[in-house]
């Protein structure tokens, strides 16, 4: 929770393995394919299929219920069969063959059953493929391994959206040419981690679980573990869905057709500053650093709920980007220190199911505020929820000291 035990070793651009990389491109790859849809899919569903919204938020819902479920299960299996590359495979398999089920779904019944599929093979790959990256890693570099894969993931959260927009005018508002095109980068993410990422060789003595769900495996994660975990809940309930900022935009006065920028903004600030983070991570306390990457989210929530106008929002999101980008690979990296190896996917589908809980809880909460009082209020709570996390963190650091 503190200082490495090890200190890095090379330059930050190369010191990393070719398989991280690989992860980390695959990751871009396949966001760039899913964002595509995700951005239009919404906005196809009501218009071009005249679904309701409730049936748009039962969709979203459902499908990342499913992938939050799945994380727990898939992690646990890779620790039990003591692998990681074939869950991982696996996942992003059916994310790919997913895809062309958008173009060619003839009604909103395969649009939800293709939905339903490619949220499960999210589920499936994310905690296999966070405990394969810490496995993957040198000891003194995971901060910068998950700092990377963090930023190539979310540089494709952003390139899919404006892929979204220029095809879209491209093909003269064809959703379906549009969902056509966003196979290319799914089925090239697949042959990718087929082609570059291997499994790496299990340590010798390591110790080999059965049952990696039972009470007695979840106690030997730790104390500090479950400290971590509950920061990153307490963070999460103050850092509720990004839909709100597309609400602020609106609000705030910017044209609806580009509020989507809103979110590009957020993602190239989030991406920029992950990796360096990372680097940073290796080299100095995590939980000192954790506590400072929660200032920018107390300012960001402050300035969307008091300053007005566009100058707040903009303020807002960058702020809120830049958190992103000090906190989220350094979470993992601090997770995957602080388990025992062959528990680490039970470790990241756990993390993954609670913040998962704590993200629901928080949408409704901001959600509730946001109809009861107004906005300001929305934003004024998460403040405070992440003033409550950065002291929990700054208490912890002065324990570990």
């Amino acid at each position: 929770m503190t200082k490495s035990s090890e200190r890095p070793q090379g330059a930050a651009w190369s010191g990393l393995p070719a398989g991280i990389w690989a992860l980390g491109m695959v990751s871009l790859l396949m966001d760039v394919s899913s964002e595509m849809i995700h951005a239009l899919l919404p906005v196809y569903l009501t218009v071009g299929l005249g679904a309701s919204a409730l049936v748009v938020g039962l969709i979203e819902g459902m499908a990342e219920a499913t992938a939050a479920i799945v994380k727990v299960f898939s992690g646990a299996l890779s620790d039990r069969i003591g692998r990681r590359r074939e869950l991982v495979v696996l996942g992003y398999g059916l994310a790919a063959l997913t895809k062309p089920a958008f173009p060619l779904a003839p009604g909103i019944g395969w649009l939800v059953a293709a939905r339903f599929v490619d949220r499960l093979g999210k589920g499936i790959r994310g905690a296999p493929r966070d405990a394969l990256i810490a496995d993957l890693a040198p000891e003194g570099r995971r901060g910068a391994a998950f700092g990377l894969r963090q930023s190539l993931d979310t540089i494709g959260a952003f390139l899919g959206p404006l892929a979204a927009i220029a095809l879209m005018w491209a093909f003269s508002g064809d959703y379906r040419a549009v969902f056509w095109m966003a196979v290319i980068p799914a089925f090239a993410a697949l042959a990718l981690i087929l082609l570059a990422v291997k499994e790496p060789p299990r340590p010798p003595g390591l110790r080999r679980v059965r049952h990696p769900l039972s009470r007695a495996e979840l106690r030997l994660l730790g104390g500090a573990y479950w400290v971590v975990v509950a920061v990153a809940a307490v963070l999460t309930l103050a850092r509720f869905s990004e839909a709100f900022l597309i609400l602020a935009a609106e609000r705030a006065g910017l044209p609806v057709m580009l509020v989507p920028l809103v979110l590009v903004g957020m993602n190239a600030v989030y991406a920029a500053s992950a990796w360096p983070a990372g680097v940073l991570a290796d080299r100095v306390s995590r939980t000192g650093l954790l506590a400072i990457g929660l200032l920018p989210l107390i300012a960001a929530d402050l300035a969307l709920a008091l300053v007005p106008g566009l100058g707040g929002l903009a303020a807002g999101v960058a702020l809120w980007g830049l958190h992103m980008g000090l906190t989220q690979g350094l979470l993992a990296a601090m997770l995957a220190e602080t388990v025992p190896a062959e528990l680490r996917g039970t470790a990241f589908g756990v993390f993954n199911l609670i913040t998962g809980i704590a993200l629901l809880l928080a949408s409704l909460i901001a959600g509730g505020l946001w109809q009861a009082i107004g906005p300001g209020a929305t934003f004024l709570a998460g403040a405070a929820f992440a003033g409550i996390a950065a002291a929990a963190t700054i208490e912890r650091w002065r324990r570990s000291r």
